[in-house]
């Protein structure tokens, strides 16, 4: 039996419409994330691991899941404005963090003219995020 890893990253099937790349990218950087904050010792307390989900977007949907974020009970999770593209949702109870990121109109016009930037381009933005959870959760920086 495999355990799931505690990092994971999706990427809504819109922008997979879009940008088809964004899939294999997605699997490797996830890899690569995962061995990141287990040398950063983000699990060091096997009864107590941090499951991160990265939810990558287009606006219209990072708007409509930000909506359902905020209709959660407040006493059920903490919300985070990270940015304008990006929130988050932790359930402290279940040491759960959802993040949603927006990956904008502009930024999809971008990578859709010049593909060969996609994968440097999701790393650079996914690695500020995380590290960002890392400032809010007092984990050490990636």
């Amino acid at each position: 039996m495999t355990e799931a890893l505690p990092l994971t990253i999706k990427v809504n099937n819109d922008l997979l419409d879009k940008l088809p790349k964004i899939k294999s990218i997605s699997n490797k950087l996830e890899a690569q994330f995962n061995f990141q904050t287990l040398t950063a010792n983000w699990y060091g307390n096997e009864d107590d691991i941090l499951i991160i989900q990265l939810s990558l977007e287009t606006p219209t949907s990072f708007n409509k899941r930000q909506k359902e974020i905020e209709k959660s009970p407040a006493s059920a999770v903490i919300i985070s404005y990270l940015s304008d593209d990006v929130i988050s949702s932790f359930n402290e109870a279940e040491q759960q963090l959802l993040c949603i990121i927006a990956i904008t109109d502009s930024e999809q016009t971008l990578l859709e003219l010049q593909p060969k930037i996609l994968t440097g381009f999701i790393e650079k933005k996914l690695h500020k995020v995380l590290n960002l959870i890392a400032q809010q959760q007092s984990l050490a920086s990636i």
